[in-house]
C-alpha cells in the first residue's frame, strides 16, 4: 500500500529544528535577491515552511510574507521564533492552496516538496504567481554531514541509523506508515508538465566545516520524520538515553565535527 500523507508526520519534532539543524547561510537571500531582480515590493509564500527558517530569511527582501505548514507544532515554532517579524503564518497543507492567499512574487519549497501531491501543488501554484514571478526550489540537507578533516571526531550516523532501527524497525518510519523506498522524485518532470520554463541553479554554499555538539545531534535526529518524537511513544526516554551513550562513546567530551553538504537554490519561472 502506498505511503499516505497524515498529520503525525513531523509531531513533536519542531522545537528540535533550530538546534538539530544547520541554518541556512545569509548568502541564499542575497541570490535569490539578485536573481530575480528584488526590490522590497511583491509578496512571498513558503509551501511546507516548517519552523519558519527559510521564511525569516527571505522575507526581508519582499514586503509580505505568508508561511504555510500543515504542522500546527511547526506553525507555532515558527511564530515563536519570528517574533514581531510580521510575517503572516497559516496552517494548511500545500494540496488546500490557493485557500484565498492571493498572487505572490515568489513562492519557495525547502526541503518539502517531495511530501506533497507534486503534479496537483505544482499546477496551483504556478497559478498564484505574477506575471514576473518565480519557484524558488532550496535543495540542502541540514541534519546532517559528511566527514571533515577537524581534530573533532565525526558523527557516528551509521551507529545512530542503526540504533533507530532498533526501536523502530528496519522500514523507514513516516508518521502512521512506512517508506521503504523513501519519498518520492522527479520534480523536473513534474515542473515542466506544469508549465514551468528553467531551471536556474544557483549555488550557494559547497559545503563548510560546522562543529557540533551532542546536544545538537540529539534535535537533529529527533528532526526528522524517521525519528520524530511520537514514533517512539513510552520508549522515547530510553531511546534517548541510548543515544546519548552512543555519542558519548564516540566523543566523551560531546564535540563533534562536519562538512555540511552543498545548499543549492534552483528557480523555475511560470
Amino acid at each position: 500500500m502506498p505511503w499516505e500523507w497524515d498529520e503525525t508526520l513531523y509531531a513533536g519534532s519542531a522545537s528540535h529544528y533550530s538546534v538539530g539543524r544547520v541554518p541556512y547561510p545569509p548568502r541564499l537571500a542575497d541570490l535569490v535577491r539578485d536573481e530575480l531582480g528584488l526590490d522590497g515590493t511583491g509578496r512571498l509564500l513558503d509551501v511546507g515552511c516548517g519552523p519558519g527558517s527559510l521564511t525569516v530569511l527571505l522575507a526581508p527582501l519582499f514586503a509580505a510574507a505568508t508561511g504555510v505548514d500543515a504542522d500546527p507544532g511547526m506553525i507555532a515554532e515558527a511564530r515563536r521564533r519570528a517574533g514581531a517579524t510580521g510575517i503572516d503564518w497559516r496552517q494548511l497543507r500545500a494540496e488546500e492552496l490557493p485557500a484565498g492567499l492571493g498572487t505572490f512574487r515568489a513562492v519557495s519549497f525547502a526541503q518539502s516538496f517531495h511530501w506533497m501531491d507534486q503534479p496537483l501543488v505544482a499546477r496551483r501554484v504556478r497559478e498564484m504567481l505574477s506575471a514576473d514571478g518565480a519557484w524558488i526550489h532550496i535543495g540542502a540537507i541540514t541534519h546532517r554531514g559528511d566527514v571533515a578533516e577537524h581534530p573533532y571526531p565525526p558523527v557516528p550516523w551509521q551507529r545512530i541509523d542503526d540504533l533507530v532501527k532498533r526501536y523502530l524497525g528496519p522500514v523507514r518510519r513516516a508518521g502512521q506508515g512506512h517508506l521503504p523506498h523513501g519519498t518520492r522524485g522527479g520534480e523536473e518532470s513534474v515542473m515542466r508538465h506544469a508549465g514551468f520554463s528553467g531551471p536556474v541553479r544557483l549555488a550557494v554554499d559547497e559545503g563548510h566545516i560546522a562543529e557540533r555538539t551532542a546536544d545538537e545531534i540529539v534535535s537533529a535526529v529527533f528532526s526528522l520524520s524517521s525519528s520524530a518524537p511520537h514514533l517512539f511513544a513510552d520508549r522515547l526516554g530510553d531511546f534517548e538515553t541510548d543515544l546519548r551513550h552512543l555519542l558519548g562513546d564516540a566523543s566523551p567530551d560531546g564535540r563533534f565535527a562536519e562538512l555540511t553538504t552543498a545548499v543549492e537554490v534552483v528557480i523555475w519561472r511560470p
